[in-house]
């Protein structure tokens, strides 16, 4: 874990979970199933994943991962997409400049103005390859997933 930012996507639904983690999975931006978002590898962040691994899964994405999933599900405040004019009202020449700092870490996603701070995923196509009430290590698909978050966020696009 030694990226510089997340890419967090809850897969479980909201029945009879704790308050105390849907409290926390809202903090994190995923408050409905396959909402996903970015966000920054701080150690506050760190122990809300934990508390929430039972219902999420993260990892860290590769540029063309951010790029893809910001040009294909990125949205601004009143669900249009996010234009060529935004981005530039952002300060961003491209799509690709947005995707680099977002990955270097030198801005936060949830901070971009008239952006939202998630992302509505679409269901994996052709589905969870295991199941999806264990961790990712023990032969699941929940927690910590690395680089293989990539595979299954593009899928979700």
């Amino acid at each position: 874990m030694s990226s510089n930012i997340f890419f967090v996507i809850r897969i479980r639904g909201g029945v009879d979970v704790p308050k105390l983690i849907e409290d926390t999975m809202m903090m994190l931006r995923v408050d409905k199933n396959n909402y996903a978002t970015f966000i920054t590898n701080t150690p506050s962040y760190s122990g809300m994943l934990n508390k929430a691994k039972d219902y999420i899964t993260w990892g860290e994405p590769t540029l063309e991962t951010i790029k893809s999933i910001i040009a294909k599900r990125g949205m601004l405040v009143g669900d249009k997409k996010i234009s060529d004019e935004k981005l530039t009202e952002l300060g961003y020449s491209s799509l690709d400049k947005l995707a680099e700092s977002v990955l270097k870490g030198e801005i936060e996603f949830n901070q971009l103005n008239g952006i939202k701070p998630f992302f509505r995923m679409h269901p994996p196509k052709k589905g969870f390859k295991k199941t999806i009430k264990r961790a990712y290590s023990d032969n699941g698909e929940l927690g910590y997933r690395g680089e293989a978050i990539n595979e299954l966020a593009l899928r979700m696009c």
